[in-house]
């Protein structure tokens, strides 16, 4: 329980975010609580914040909580040492969507990024070096991933498959889009001379 971690590192202020609204509009006391369950663990969470000087409870809808999301999965992945620091997580946040920055990395060896995605589902192969680690996470990310011929696909949520590019592919393909979006645009649009 995180609030139990923040008590052994001696914090003392806490806000608590959390995507569930019963939990914390219960924990708030702005909602009754009456399943058995979460009425002992509304108990013990109250017995918990006594140790902290100041402490707030957050709704936030899943669908506002990617990060978190995102660094529960990243903590799934990696492997620490409880005995060895933790070094920092180094975080950028781009005002492109990072589709756009994506195409403009090379590829390493002159292999798409997903060779060893395509690799992995169509042969069940790993990369020569790969460490236990490594394995685990490739298989873990070839679950959302299917081959057609030589064409690798991801699918979404929704199961729809999206087609996996190089980046000379996706460049071609995003310069083609963005030229079908121009050609509907009036004649004197300014965006038409520089695609």
């Amino acid at each position: 329980m995180g609030i139990r971690a923040a008590i052994e590192w001696k914090i003392k202020v806490l806000e608590v975010f959390g995507d569930s609204a019963l939990v914390i509009y219960q924990l708030k006391g702005e909602w009754e609580t009456r399943d058995p369950k979460l009425i002992s663990y509304r108990k013990l969470v109250l017995e918990l914040i006594k140790e902290f000087e100041g402490i707030s409870f957050c709704y936030l809808p899943r669908d506002e909580n990617q990060m978190a999301d995102a660094l529960a999965t990243l903590a799934f992945m990696i492997k620490v040492n409880r005995h060895e620091d933790m070094k920092p997580i180094q975080m950028s946040i781009y005002e492109d969507p990072t589709h756009c920055y994506n195409i403009e990395e090379g590829e390493i060896d002159d292999s798409p990024w997903y060779q060893d995605i395509l690799r992995y589902v169509k042969n069940r192969e790993y990369p020569g070096q790969a460490t236990e680690n490594e394995k685990r996470t490739l298989r873990r990310l070839a679950i959302d991933y299917v081959v057609d011929g030589q064409i690798l696909y991801k699918r979404g949520k929704d199961q729809v498959l999206l087609r996996c590019m190089d980046a000379v592919e996706a460049k071609k393909s995003w310069r083609k889009s963005m030229r079908a979006s121009v050609e509907r645009m009036p004649a004197d649009s300014q965006w038409k001379d520089r695609l």
